[in-house]
């Protein structure tokens, strides 16, 4: 056998190198202390690109999130189809990561399919007020559920919340978020979580592609908001604001432009409804 050339190699190399870039581009940034979500600071939103070269995407990209879904951008659709959810209960590990909690699942939890590809759930987190609009209106929160395919293309579901009735999913996560309030950062191992308790409420959903909303701010991204608000109560959304301990009254980015960019939304026909 004949050992490969040194050329060889070196390309071989380079593209391991590329393919590693590209995958850590594509994640949302875990320890966020580098940047903040006050509007006049330096680190604030309207900076984010200038932070590092590789976050340049906060300020230059054409398809950044979040967007407002005003009704008359949006197209309705039933081609689309029914979101295909399929989770299934893993360990799980709630994660201080300086401006949001995240719930990062550490075994398979299951997956989602959009377009004939799976896209494996990763984590969830919060925003709060919302960071999508819809008609301009701000709802009280967000969640975000984050997937990644195989080839390390990432899709997002997110749910709006509005003040009203307790979410069942924070309140079986409560305990958690109150024994992280008195700590700093700290990983609390929450144990077996099943991601199909996170309740999505609605067949209808929008669609359209954006970035993710904290840097790098990566583009290409498919989201998923659905179109149902599901309620939540105050004390809630103080709580998970409280366990960040980051002395910010919000984490939610501004409203990106639409730069003519389509959004649907998915509506059953009426033999699915």
């Amino acid at each position: 056998m004949k050992l490969r050339s040194f050329s060889q190699c070196s390309f071989i190399l380079l593209l391991l190198l590329l393919s590693f870039q590209f995958f850590t581009r594509a994640q949302e940034v875990d320890d966020e202390r580098e940047f903040s979500y006050e509007e006049d600071s330096e680190l604030g939103p309207a900076n984010w690109g200038k932070i590092r070269p590789e976050w340049r995407e906060c300020n230059s990209g054409r398809l950044q999130s979040p967007i407002d879904l005003l009704n008359e951008r949006v197209e309705e659709v039933s081609h689309l189809g029914r979101l295909k959810r399929n989770y299934k209960p893993s360990n799980a590990t709630l994660i201080n990561r300086g401006h949001d909690m995240m719930l990062r699942w550490s075994n398979d939890a299951g997956h989602i399919q959009i377009n004939g590809t799976l896209y494996h759930l990763r984590q969830c987190h919060w925003h709060s007020p919302s960071e999508h609009t819809i008609n301009g209106k701000r709802f009280d929160m967000e969640a975000h559920l984050v997937h990644e395919s195989d080839d390390n293309r990432t899709a997002v579901i997110g749910i709006m919340y509005k003040i009203g009735r307790p979410d069942s999913f924070l309140s079986m996560l409560k305990r958690d978020f109150e024994a992280i309030v008195e700590t700093r950062d700290v990983e609390r191992v929450v144990g077996v979580v099943n991601p199909k308790l996170v309740e999505l409420g609605s067949r209808k959903y929008y669609r359209y592609m954006g970035s993710l909303t904290v840097p790098p701010c990566t583009q290409n991204i498919i989201w998923t908001i659905m179109k149902k608000v599901r309620t939540v109560t105050r004390q809630q959304v103080e709580l998970i604001r409280e366990a960040v301990q980051d002395e910010a009254e919000m984490n939610a980015r501004p409203i990106q432009p639409i730069n003519e960019r389509s959004i649907n939304l998915y509506r059953p026909k009426d033999r699915e409804n």
